[in-house]
């Protein structure tokens, strides 16, 4: 299954890992900045360091496969990442509302993290099998099945935003890959007349109170709208070169909530003001650029997916994180990819980024 006699550092995309590289690097910053103000013996930063040399590890080792152990892997994954999102509700530890978390000696796994990557090969295998024959409504239907049993165990935790995750990376490679174009309006239809009953049946009142303040963050801004409101105050403040690391007041006097998970973007805004968050969605730009060439480069449907489905994830990732952290989407919990502070996280992207650059040739 491994293959070093076609790897070739040349075949290598070097700009791909180190744009992921540097993202890790502006993160580890951030959440070494955050960390300090806290009076907290760098546990935050030792315990990132530690899920990037796995993490980094993993993502040379995928590296090495052939596409036919991906394609294997696809299966026995999926069906392994079902069954840690069952045990995780009933052993799993709560954190934040979400019991999603398996905590041992300090270390904690969110197997959500996993059941994203083990989705975008099982989308890819059953995608493939079906020979480009993608108006069939076997098609559509048997993939959404397949996506629909991921998002009702992780609501149950319940995780809202790594469920809309999980939903964006099928509806995306539905629509990449063609499917039939009735199927595609009646389901966004169905979704529509759905959140229109679910407003006015299903939804209690302090759930719509967290919509109405999205859309009106000063609605309540000492209330459901306070984070956004941190948020916003956090990357304005930050102007043009920002007030450096360890010097914001919004993130270093903890007016910002989760400042090393959720709201990471505002600390890189509000310290390293509008320089640093340029640098950092240059290096996300990079990142996405390169893994749209390899996609688009590669003559296998299987390879071909994959990447696509790794693209839509941390692309999607990045636009909510950013999007909350600007008042501009609703903060869901969606962190952002190399940068947030999660060992989980950080690893299955890194791995799913040497899964990527195993696609730059077939190696079979």
């Amino acid at each position: 299954m491994i293959s070093l006699a076609k790897f070739s550092p040349r075949n290598f995309d070097w700009l791909l890992f180190f744009s992921a590289l540097l993202l890790c690097a502006l993160g580890l910053a951030a959440i070494y900045s955050v960390e300090l103000s806290r009076g907290l013996e760098v546990g935050y930063v030792r315990k990132q360091l530690i899920a990037l040399g796995i993490g980094l590890f993993g993502l040379f080792f995928a590296s090495l496969m052939q596409v036919s152990f991906f394609r294997t892997l696809s299966k026995p994954l999926y069906f392994f990442s079902l069954v840690l999102l069952v045990v995780v509700l009933v052993f799993g530890n709560t954190i934040r509302g979400t019991r999603g978390w398996f905590v041992l000696s300090g270390f904690s796994f969110q197997p959500v993290e996993l059941a994203k990557a083990a989705l975008i090969l099982i989308l890819a295998y059953s995608i493939s099998n079906f020979g480009r024959r993608f108006e069939r409504p076997l098609y559509f239907f048997g993939t959404l099945a397949i996506t629909l049993t991921a998002i009702g165990l992780t609501m149950l935790q319940p995780d809202l935003g790594s469920a809309v995750l999980l939903g964006i990376i099928w509806f995306s490679l539905m629509l990449l890959t063609g499917a039939r174009r009735m199927l595609v309006i009646s389901f966004v239809s169905v979704m529509i007349i759905f959140s229109i009953f679910a407003w006015f049946f299903l939804l209690q009142s302090y759930q719509k109170e967290r919509v109405l303040t999205f859309v009106n963050p000063t609605r309540d801004s000492l209330g459901a709208g306070y984070n956004t409101t941190q948020a916003i105050i956090a990357v304005g403040s930050g102007q043009l070169f920002g007030k450096g690391l360890g010097f914001g007041s919004q993130s270093q006097l903890r007016f910002l909530p989760e400042a090393q998970t959720d709201f990471v973007f505002s600390v890189i805004g509000e310290e390293l003001g509008f320089a640093g968050v340029l640098v950092m969605l240059v290096l996300f730009s990079i990142m996405v650029w390169r893994l749209i060439v390899l996609a688009s480069n590669s003559d296998d449907d299987f390879a071909s997916v994959v990447v696509s489905g790794i693209t839509v994830l941390i692309a999607s990732q990045m636009f909510i994180n950013v999007g909350a952290n600007l008042g501009l989407l609703p903060v869901t919990g969606v962190t952002l990819p190399f940068v947030s502070y999660g060992g989980s996280s950080l690893i299955i992207n890194l791995v799913l980024v040497g899964v990527a650059e195993s696609m730059v040739v077939r190696r079979y």
